[in-house]
C-alpha cells in the first residue's frame, strides 16, 4: 500500500513538472508570437508617414481620392469616386472599400494626412502575420508557423504592398483570418467559427477579388468532410458557401453597372484573358519573365525564392502534422492562386499588388524551407546550432533582400508629382479645376496633392490609354482645348513627365508647350515644374 503511495507521489510531482514545463513552453511560442509582430510591426510602420509618391503612387492615389470623396462628398460606400475626371461625379466600378472607408472616418475624427491610408493597410498586416501563424500551427507545428510568420514579416513584397494605401492588405487579412477560423472548425471547433468565418472571408474576397482563390481551402476542407462521411457539417458549409459567392456576385455585379453607368465608364481591372485572348497570352509566355523580374528585384529576391524553393519541394512528413488534410493547405491555396493568375496574367502582371494572395502560402513553404536549413543533421530539437543557423538565415534574408528590396520599391519616384499638386494647392481657389501630368504620365498624385479636382493628361477613362502621350501635337492641343471647354483653369506638368514609351512631355509636345506660351499665363517654370493658368475661351 505504502510502495502504491509512493508510486502516486511520484507521479503527481512528475505531472506537475510536466504542466509547469508545459506553460513555460506555452508562454516561450507566445513570446516568439509577439517578438515575430514586433518584427512585422517595424517592418511595415517604419517611414509609416512617407507621402504617396513611392512605386504604387498610382494606385495609391486613386485608393486616397476615394476616401477623401468619402470624407467631403458621399458616405455612401456603395459609390466610390475619384477625383481625376473632372468636376464629377466620378463613380467608379471597384472593389468593396475597406481601407478607404476607414481611411475617411479617420479623417473624419483626425483631420486630413495623407499616411492614414497606409496605417489602415499595415494594421490589417498585422492581422494576416497573426492569422497565418496560427493557420500554420494547425496545418504543421508551432515551429513552422513561426518560420512562416517571420518569413511573411520580413518579405519584401508582403512589407511593401501591406504598407500601401491599397485595398489588397485588408483582402489578404480577411481571408487568412476566414481560413483560420475556418479551419479551427473544421478540427472540432465551436459552432459560432463558421458564421465569423465566413463573415470575414466573405469581406475579404469583396475587398479584392483574387481573394476568391482561398475559398478553394475551404471548398478542399469541405470535400474532405464529404469523403469522411460528415455531410452534416459539409452541408452547413455549402450554405455558408452560397451565401458568401452570392452576396460578392451581388456587389461585384452593382460594380460593374455603377463603373458601365457614369462618366468616365471605368471598371477597375482589366487584361483578362477572355478579353486579350488565349492566343495572346500564349504569345506572351503567359507574362511569366515579368512575374520572374518582379520576384528578383521587387518582390522577394533570391534568398527568399530558394527558401520557397526548397520548403515547396521538402514539406513536412504527415507524421509531423496533426491532421494529414490540413497539411495540404498551402498547396491548395497556392494551386487556387495560380488558376487566378492564369487568368488575369496580364492585369496582375501590370499591376504586382495583385500577387498578394499568394504571399500566404510562399511564406509558409518559405518559413518550412528556413526550418530545413537550420535543422538540417540536427533533428527538430532547437539546440543552440538551430538557433545559430536561423539567426544566421534570418539575417542574409534581410540584409540580403529585405532592405534593399524595399528601398528601391519606396524610392520616391513620383516626388515632382508631389511638388506640382502643392503648387496647384497654393494657387488655386475652391472648385477650381487642373490638368497635371506627374512623372508617370497618368497618375493621378499630381491632382491628389492639389486637394481639388482635375484631370490627368491625356485625359483617361474606360477603354482609353492614358499613360500614352497622343503622336502629335495637333491631337494633344484639341484634347488640352476640349478641356478648357469643361472648366479646366490650370494647367500643369512635372517637367521629367514621361508616357509608357518614355517620351518627355516638354520635348515630344513642345508645340502643345508653345501653344500654351502663347494663349495661357505662366506662372511657374522651374527646372522641376511647369504651370500655366488658362485663359477662358
Amino acid at each position: 500500500m505504502t510502495g502504491d503511495t509512493e508510486t502516486a507521489d511520484v507521479q503527481g510531482v512528475a505531472l506537475l513538472r510536466w504542466r509547469a514545463v508545459a506553460r513555460v513552453w506555452i508562454d516561450f511560442n507566445t513570446l516568439i508570437l509577439l517578438t515575430i509582430l514586433l518584427v512585422a510591426a517595424i517592418a511595415r510602420f517604419h517611414n509609416i508617414t512617407q507621402p504617396l509618391v513611392d512605386a504604387f503612387s498610382w494606385r495609391e492615389t486613386s485608393t486616397a481620392m476615394m476616401a477623401d470623396n468619402f470624407q467631403q462628398r458621399s458616405w455612401n460606400i456603395f459609390f466610390p469616386e475619384v477625383s481625376w475626371t473632372g468636376p464629377g461625379p466620378s463613380y467608379q466600378g471597384r472593389e468593396f472599400q475597406i481601407v478607404s472607408y476607414l481611411t475617411a472616418l479617420l479623417y473624419q475624427l483626425f483631420g486630413w494626412h495623407d499616411w492614414f491610408g497606409r496605417m489602415v493597410a499595415a494594421t490589417f498586416g498585422m492581422v494576416t502575420v497573426f492569422s497565418l501563424h496560427r493557420l500554420t500551427a494547425l496545418c504543421w507545428d508551432e515551429a513552422h508557423a513561426h518560420a512562416a510568420a517571420l518569413a511573411y514579416a520580413l518579405m519584401p513584397g508582403p512589407a511593401m504592398i501591406d504598407s500601401s494605401f491599397l485595398p489588397d492588405p485588408s483582402m489578404l487579412a480577411l481571408v487568412t483570418l476566414g481560413v483560420w477560423l475556418f479551419a479551427k472548425y473544421w478540427t472540432g471547433g465551436k459552432t459560432w467559427l463558421l458564421p465569423l468565418a465566413t463573415l470575414s472571408f466573405t469581406l475579404g474576397a469583396l475587398a479584392k477579388p483574387p481573394g476568391l482563390a482561398a475559398g478553394a481551402v475551404i471548398f478542399y476542407l469541405m470535400i474532405c468532410w464529404i469523403v469522411a462521411g460528415k455531410r452534416r457539417h459539409a452541408a452547413r458549409v455549402f450554405a455558408a458557401g452560397l451565401l458568401s459567392l452570392a452576396i460578392i456576385a451581388a456587389y461585384f455585379s452593382w460594380a460593374i453597372y455603377l463603373g458601365r453607368s457614369y462618366p468616365p465608364y471605368h471598371v477597375a481591372g482589366s487584361g483578362y484573358i477572355w478579353d486579350s485572348g488565349f492566343a495572346t497570352f500564349f504569345k506572351n509566355s503567359f507574362y511569366l519573365k515579368s512575374v520572374w523580374n518582379t520576384s528578383v528585384w521587387w518582390f522577394y529576391g533570391y534568398p527568399f525564392m530558394a527558401l520557397i524553393a526548397v520548403g515547396f519541394w521538402m514539406p513536412p512528413k504527415p507524421a509531423e502534422t496533426s491532421e494529414r488534410a490540413l497539411s495540404a493547405i498551402p498547396y491548395v491555396w497556392l494551386a487556387a492562386a495560380a488558376v487566378v493568375y492564369i487568368a488575369a496574367a496580364r492585369e496582375i502582371t501590370s499591376n504586382p499588388w495583385n500577387y498578394h494572395v499568394f504571399n500566404v502560402p510562399l511564406a509558409m513553404f518559405c518559413g518550412r524551407g528556413a526550418l530545413v536549413l537550420a535543422t538540417l543533421g540536427t533533428g527538430t530539437v532547437p539546440s543552440p546550432a538551430v538557433m545559430l543557423r536561423s539567426a544566421c538565415i534570418a539575417a542574409l534574408a534581410l540584409v540580403l533582400s529585405t532592405v534593399p528590396l524595399l528601398k528601391t520599391m519606396k524610392a520616391p519616384i513620383a516626388m515632382n508629382g508631389k511638388l506640382l499638386g502643392e503648387e496647384l494647392a497654393r494657387l488655386v481657389q475652391p472648385g477650381e479645376l487642373v490638368v497635371a501630368i506627374a512623372p508617370e504620365a497618368g497618375d493621378p498624385v499630381a491632382i491628389y496633392y492639389s486637394r481639388v479636382r482635375g484631370w490627368v493628361f491625356p485625359p483617361g477613362g474606360g477603354d482609353v490609354e492614358w499613360s500614352k502621350f497622343a503622336e502629335d501635337d495637333a491631337t494633344a492641343i484639341a484634347q488640352l482645348e476640349d478641356l478648357r471647354t469643361q472648366g479646366a483653369d490650370y494647367f500643369g506638368t512635372a517637367k521629367n513627365a514621361a508616357d509608357n514609351r518614355d517620351r518627355l512631355f516638354v520635348e515630344h509636345h513642345d508645340g502643345v508647350v508653345d501653344y500654351l506660351d502663347k494663349t495661357a499665363t505662366k506662372l511657374v517654370d522651374s527646372d522641376k515644374l511647369l504651370v500655366y493658368r488658362i485663359t477662358r475661351p
